[in-house]
Formats: C-alpha cells, sequence, structure tokens
C-alpha cells in the first residue's frame, strides 16, 4: 500500500467485457504442474462492501471449472470491516517510547510508528509486547529477526495501514487488521458461488494462507507453488483477485 512501482504492464492488460485483468504468466510448481494467473482489477473497495457481490462482479466472468480464486486479506479486511482508525488509536507511554527502536518485520513491514505499536499492544497486551521487544532487541545483534512478530502472534505480521506515505489517502489514517475465521469467509464466497477460495496475506517476500474452502482442489503446497511471485502486486494495482487455472 505504500509507494511501490506497479507491476501491472501494459502487454499484461487484458479485457473481457466490462472486466480488466492482468495476465501474470504461467508458474510450474514442485510437482509438475502449471498454472496459469489472471490478476483482476477492481475499484477502491471501501469498508462494509459485499466480498461476495465483489467476485460475482469481477471473478465470475472470467472463471471456468476448476480455477481457484486467490482472494487478498487487505479487501477482505474492508469488506468485513477489520479495521481500525488511527483516530481511534491513542498512543500510550510504552508505544511512544519503543516505536524507535522497532525493526522491520520479514515481510519488509515494521512496528516503527507510535499507532501501529499501541494497536499491537491493544490486541496482544503489554506484557506480551515487552517480552517480544526485549528478546527482539538480545537477538537482532546475531542477524535474528522476526522474533517480535512470531511471539506477538494473533496475525500481528498481517496488521498493514497506518502508511503516512501511502498511494491511498485512507490508507494512511486506516490500519487493516487480517479478518477473522477466514475458512468460514472462503466457504460462504463457495457456498454462494460455487467458486472454491483461499484467503491469502500476500507480498513480495512471503504468501500467508489464512484459509481456504472445503472445495479447494489444490493443496496448500500446490497454492504456494502458484503465487509464489505475489501475481496480487504490492503497490497501487488493486488486483486483489487472483484466478488461478491449473494447466
Amino acid at each position: 500500500m505504500g509507494i511501490i512501482p506497479s507491476r501491472n504492464l501494459p502487454e499484461q492488460r487484458r479485457e473481457h467485457g466490462d472486466i480488466v485483468y492482468f495476465d501474470r504468466g504461467t508458474r510450474s510448481g514442485q510437482d509438475g504442474r502449471v498454472y496459469q494467473r489472471f490478476a483482476i482489477q477492481t475499484h477502491f473497495v471501501q469498508r462494509k462492501e459485499s466480498q461476495i457481490a465483489l467476485v460475482e462482479r469481477y471473478v465470475m466472468p472470467l472463471y471456468q471449472p476448476g480455477d481457484v480464486l486467490a482472494f487478498g486479506a487487505k479487501v477482505m479486511a474492508m469488506c468485513t470491516d477489520s479495521v481500525r482508525e488511527r483516530k481511534d488509536v491513542r498512543p500510550g507511554f510504552w508505544a511512544n517510547r519503543l516505536w524507535r527502536f522497532a525493526g522491520i518485520n520479514h515481510t519488509g513491514v515494521g512496528m516503527h510508528e507510535p499507532h501501529k505499536l499501541q494497536l499491537v499492544i491493544d490486541i496482544c497486551g503489554l506484557p506480551r509486547v515487552l517480552l517480544a521487544a526485549a528478546v527482539s532487541a538480545i537477538t537482532r545483534p546475531f542477524g535474528i529477526r522476526g522474533l517480535f512478530y512470531h511471539i506477538c502472534g494473533q496475525g500481528v505480521g498481517g496488521i498493514d495501514g497506518f502508511y503516512s506515505r501511502s498511494s491511498f489517502e485512507v490508507y494512511r489514517e486506516l490500519a487493516l487488521i487480517n479478518p477473522g475465521q477466514p475458512v468460514a469467509l472462503c466457504d460462504e464466497i463457495e457456498s454462494a458461488l460455487k467458486i472454491p477460495v483461499v484467503l491469502m496475506d500476500s507480498n513480495d517476500i512471503d504468501q500467508t494462507q489464512l484459509g481456504k474452502s472445503k472445495g479447494a482442489p489444490l493443496s496448500d503446497a500446490q497454492i504456494q507453488d502458484a503465487l509464489g511471485d505475489n501475481p496480487f502486486g504490492q503497490g497501487d494495482e488493486l488486483t486483489p483477485f487472483i484466478l488461478i487455472r491449473p494447466l
């Protein structure tokens, strides 16, 4: 959501009626399977929009039997209103001091912002955050990173937003939290539209699978194979839907 070059290249652009999508090419898996990936562009999704209506509008015109939809977690957070506004997060004593020493996690996202660190304290509790900060400070000189997020757990690494330089003004004042009950959310879409769904928190370093619907035909490893190069993008692409088509 920061200022990152778009990967929606002109040569990838395709149209199907009024649907714009981008052909991300094929990717081979470790088991020899090959996957075609289509990144489907949407409007800027607002809070409490229906995830089912979005899939019906943007994905179903392109869907073919055998396809699997990878649904971006940040848009799902907007749909389910799993967000916090900056004005509702008030940094306390510890957040105002610890943020200066915060590093970045394995995804390149950090807690070096007092509102964001306070949000973690609100979610995890101060004792756990203090323990995580202490362990991180001790181990960082030895090149060990990511323990802060491992100790805090509870999806802390998936918190996104409060970016002062975001391409989208709304994300300067809004933080998104990975939605709860991801499997149920995927099952709900599959039940309504008969399309298998996997919910992904993806970036250019890591692809975290939060849940998938009961009818998803791909294994967890195959999903990782298909999405390993992050076809969602990482900037202002507005491509939160990836249609995975096994070949």
